[in-house]
């Protein structure tokens, strides 16, 4: 059985901050006629099938909309203690088809950041000791926020402490429901209005820049899925020196 496990590119779902969605634009069969007719000289539009022409989109588009794979590239420059970044063409294609685990984080509130002792918990919860090259995702309670205003504000997050507790037992490739790996902006935003600690600002994802890892974001879905027993897939679209790319995330259940 395969689950799909991405959400769909589409105008007007606030699934990002207003100045990153993406806009598509629908080209019909009806009003595309005149660019093949201009292939084809001579060709008149009632010659066509119909007079139909095709129908495509064009996009303007982030490699951060959708479902998508962050590169190390992404985080900073460097990871593993300097050696330049990894973008997201240069990452190891086997990573991505590998044995999933799914850490349940729904009950947390919006803004918190997981902390290793609570994966722990999680994972004696489930009863499950981490392998190497697992890909760990996180339910949390952005999944049933998608499609509504709050979505990016909503769920919870992983610190830097969180994310190099996973990356050290040989994770490297983490994901969540989530619009960020991190606690939603607007409550680090409020964290480091009272505290002034510029440490905590996308604090995750530069954990990437001691240990280099890849995390899905904006997942869905995973509420359907066992704790464990499951294959996922998450290959990325290969962008040329590319921070990050879309992905077809599923699930593969033995029938």
């Amino acid at each position: 059985m395969i689950i799909d496990l991405s959400i769909p590119l589409e105008n007007d779902v606030p699934a990002d901050p207003a100045f990153m969605r993406p806009k598509i634009e629908y080209r019909t069969h009806e009003n595309t006629v005149g660019e093949i007719a201009a292939s084809f000289p001579g060709l008149r539009a009632e010659q066509l099938p119909d007079g139909m022409g095709w129908a495509m989109e064009n996009v303007a588009i982030s490699t951060h909309n959708g479902t998508h794979v962050d590169a190390p590239w992404h985080y900073h420059p460097t990871m593993d203690g300097g050696a330049r970044a990894i973008t997201i063409d240069e990452c190891p294609l086997d990573w991505f088809i590998r044995p999933g685990v799914k850490l349940d984080f729904r009950h947390l509130p919006d803004g918190h950041v997981v902390t290793p002792a609570e994966i722990d918990a999680e994972l004696a919860r489930i009863g499950h000791t981490l392998s190497p090259f697992e890909i760990v995702v996180a339910n949390t309670r952005a999944g049933e926020r998608y499609g509504e205003a709050d979505y990016i504000h909503s769920g919870c997050g992983f610190g830097r402490d969180a994310t190099l507790h996973l990356v050290r037992q040989g994770i490297h490739v983490v994901g969540t429901d989530g619009w960020s790996w991190d606690a939603p902006f607007s409550a680090t935003a409020r964290r480091f209005a009272e505290t002034g600690d510029a440490s905590i600002i996308w604090e995750g994802h530069k954990a990437g820049r001691d240990l280099g890892y890849c995390q899905i974001e904006k997942l869905h879905k995973l509420e359907t899925l066992p704790a464990t027993g499951f294959t996922i897939s998450c290959l990325p679209v290969k962008v040329k020196k590319g921070s990050g790319g879309w992905t077809r995330a599923v699930a593969i259940l033995p029938e």
